[in-house]
């Protein structure tokens, strides 16, 4: 079960990653808009494939945030190759 407080740090952390990724490689908005849902679909995953596996990895609360940013930043990388 999802709960709120990880939902939001999810949320702040992916949109985080979103804008870092935008202001070193984006140029339009367009642009930020595909690096964010790449981000929060990428972390999103990232984070439950980790808590399925059981991963004893760095944890904040519940939050896998390793495997989770991992998923996220390669995500946006692909994104970012899929529009050039």
């Amino acid at each position: 079960m999802v709960h709120s407080p990880l939902l939001v740090l999810s949320l702040v952390i992916a949109t985080l990653y979103a804008a870092l990724f935008h202001l070193l490689r984006g140029q339009t908005m367009r642009d930020l808009v595909l690096y964010w849902a790449a981000s929060l679909i990428g972390f999103a995953a990232g984070h439950l494939i980790a808590a399925a596996l059981s991963w004893p990895d760095p944890l904040i609360g519940e939050l896998h945030i390793a495997p989770a940013s991992v998923v996220s930043v390669s995500l946006m990388s692909f994104a970012r190759r899929l529009r050039s």
